[in-house]
């Protein structure tokens, strides 16, 4: 059964009056009507918070200060974002949370809250980068053994295993922590990560809309705190998420998707936030592998990704993010051809890439008159670390 087949119903083979129909609005907006309470409850919870966090945070002086060779920003930010959009998310869930859900509400808000506070202290004083895995770790086997958060077979392709058995807590486990430091990694411009993450909610809601209720609640609620926050958050920033909210942005949207789509198709939750976060994820990957060639540390923090590159080539962090929230959404709709009806995924990416075409084209036709081999030393310093001669 193919679960966009059964969000709207309609003939894949139908004209555009057809498809475009009244009924066609009807059907997809009562699969995805659980979500629009929690969804608009989390969004003004998030602008509410964030703008309270705001204030609390320059008074006790939780501020960032630049310094560091990565950072954008020239005036001390206040930390605090990730607090308030974890407040915004549980508001909303507790608010609109079903009796008959097969997710684990209190495992999913217990980890969330945990992970926020605790990387709060990391904002505020720093913890060694080998300790923060470790806590991750942790967090991510407790989201396995004690809450039920397990991914139990692959159906991917040609990779078709239907009991992972032993392996079940390792791979769970690898993909809870990879998402957390995924998007970890991305929160390097002003809006980005949460951005992305909004993107991903959504595509999340859209699979799981028709099939799991209480997945389109999550999704809707996550996805409006992240726009909340992003009100302060998007270029110039006034407030930073920091680690805090970092990390318990990935962790919800790992377990989300192991939760979600993953009780249809493990392939979906593969797929979907696995390709709506693809340029994120490679990003990662190359970063680690960059280091390692260099002869650094893993967790070394440098001003080498794809978002750095993207400012030092000439965009504005507005158009990176831009770029990004694009991308994503290109890659997320491409995900959920998993899932069965084609056309009006075919609609968001033609959408999203004259989006795309309009905003960044002559930006990026600029950007890469400036840079004498484009490609290729994009790719060197990606892989290398060194500066690209502009």
């Amino acid at each position: 059964m193919l679960a966009l087949t059964s969000i709207i119903n309609v003939d894949t083979t139908a004209g555009p009056d057809q498809f475009f129909s009244w009924q066609f609005v009807k059907i997809v907006a009562s699969n995805v009507a659980p979500g629009v309470g929690p969804g608009l409850v989390a969004l003004v919870a998030g602008l509410g918070l964030t703008a309270l966090a705001i204030v609390v945070s320059r008074r006790v002086g939780f501020v960032a200060h630049p310094g560091r060779d990565r950072d954008i920003h020239t005036r001390p930010i206040p930390f605090g974002g990730g607090l308030a959009m974890f407040g915004a998310f549980a508001l909303a869930t507790l608010l609109y949370h079903r009796s008959d859900v097969t997710v684990s509400i209190p495992g999913l808000l217990i980890l969330s809250g945990v992970t926020a506070l605790v990387f709060t202290i990391d904002d505020r004083w720093g913890i060694n980068a080998f300790v923060k895995l470790a806590i991750q770790a942790v967090i991510a086997v407790a989201a396995v053994l004690l809450f039920g958060f397990q991914i139990q077979f692959v159906l991917l392709g040609p990779l078709q295993v239907h009991d992972l058995g032993l392996l079940v807590l390792p791979v769970t486990v690898f993909w809870i922590l990879g998402m957390q430091n995924t998007v970890n990694l991305l929160d390097g411009v002003d809006g980005l990560a949460a951005g992305v993450v909004a993107v991903t909610a959504i595509v999340l809601l859209v699979a799981a809309a028709g099939r799991q209720p209480e997945i389109v609640i999550l999704a809707a609620a996550l996805a409006g705190a992240c726009i909340g926050y992003l009100v302060f958050n998007f270029n110039p920033a006034r407030i930073f998420m920091g680690d805090s909210g970092a990390y318990w942005l990935g962790l919800a949207v790992a377990l989300l998707s192991v939760a979600g789509v993953a009780k249809v198709a493990i392939a979906a939750s593969v797929a979907v936030p696995l390709l709506a976060m693809g340029i994120p994820i490679a990003d990662a990957a190359l970063a680690i592998l960059r280091r390692r060639l260099s002869g650094q540390k893993a967790f070394h923090a440098d001003a080498k990704h794809i978002h750095h590159l993207l400012l030092q080539a000439g965009l504005t962090p507005r158009q990176t993010c831009i770029l990004f929230y694009c991308a994503s959404g290109i890659l997320g709709a491409v995900g959920l051809t998993v899932f069965g009806h084609r056309k009006i995924l075919a609609v968001v990416i033609v959408l999203m890439v004259v989006v795309l075409s309009t905003v960044l084209g002559e930006r990026l036709r600029s950007a890469r008159a400036r840079i004498p081999v484009p490609f290729g030393e994009f790719l060197h310093e990606l892989l290398v670390g060194r500066q690209t001669a502009h």
